[in-house]
């Protein structure tokens, strides 16, 4: 019988490889890395092996190296592990060169402040998008997000909107990963249509009951993955019909300055 894993979201699976340059060992390492989930200081080589499915011996040793490159820090009074400083070096060098995020910020804070509403910028992690960089309205402070915070591929604006940006072959590569393949699939058919009808793609009340937002993606270039843009507040404070009336023209302005913004930071 194969190995059933639990994966780190709902939608999440690490991608099954015969590839003969794929390193086992390597992937087994940093899932383990992966199963630090924001608001969990701390983990158990227990805990680790049951959302890995890995045996408790084999995470045992991996946990033992990752500790001794710095990745881990073992806190022997509680016998678990947090993440190490090595983490958040390899976090700080990724998002310290995406010049996209300084040029993001202050257009997305005058969005959010506009439209009193949650603004963010972020792109794809496996089979969930994480916010890069994030500003708030003046009354949007009810939704408990931050940059870091990763957000489910098929239930959010955001996801969806990724999923219309990416080329054909990256939304098929992402098909055979999925847990659920055939959901993926239906969210890629809702995603093209809604890009389609309104520019954008839609969450009113799919990700969270009580949340409406919307997401526009984009090609930024310069070697980056696509982005995406989105829009969004607790369903008191925007309507579906603000959101898609009043937020989207701006939001769809916003995306273009981006793309002229990293267009001309492409070619200086």
């Amino acid at each position: 019988m194969p190995r059933q894993r639990r994966p780190r979201d709902a939608d999440d699976a690490l991608p099954a490889s015969e590839d003969r340059h794929f390193v086992t060992a390597l992937a087994r390492g940093l899932e383990v890395l992966g199963c630090f989930r924001r608001g969990e200081a701390l983990l158990g080589n227990q805990e680790i092996a049951a959302r890995t499915g890995l045996p408790k011996s084999t995470v045992s040793r991996l946990t033992h190296t990752l500790t001794e490159l710095g990745f881990l820090h073992h806190a022997p009074a509680v016998g678990r592990y947090r993440l190490g400083m090595a983490v958040l070096s390899l976090g700080s060098a990724m998002l310290g060169g995406l010049d996209i995020r300084r040029i993001a910020r202050p257009l997305l804070q005058t969005l959010a402040t506009e439209t009193h509403s949650i603004v963010a910028l972020g792109s794809r992690d496996r089979m969930g998008m994480v916010y890069l960089e994030l500003a708030r309205g003046d009354a949007a402070v009810a939704v408990n997000l931050e940059a870091g915070s990763r957000i489910s591929l098929t239930n959010s604006a955001m996801g969806r909107a990724w999923l219309a940006a990416a080329t054909p072959a990256d939304r098929a590569a992402l098909i055979p990963q999925a847990r659920d393949p055939a959901k993926l699939e239906a969210t890629i058919g809702r995603a093209l249509a809604e890009q389609a009808e309104f520019g954008c793609c839609c969450s009113f009340g799919d990700w969270q009951p009580d949340v409406n937002a919307i997401a526009m993606g984009f090609q930024p270039g310069g070697g980056l993955p696509p982005m995406v843009v989105n829009c969004g507040a607790p369903s008191f404070l925007v309507s579906p019909e603000y959101l898609l009336q009043e937020a989207r023209p701006r939001l769809r302005a916003v995306v273009q300055k981006l793309e002229h913004c990293m267009d001309l930071a492409m070619t200086a």
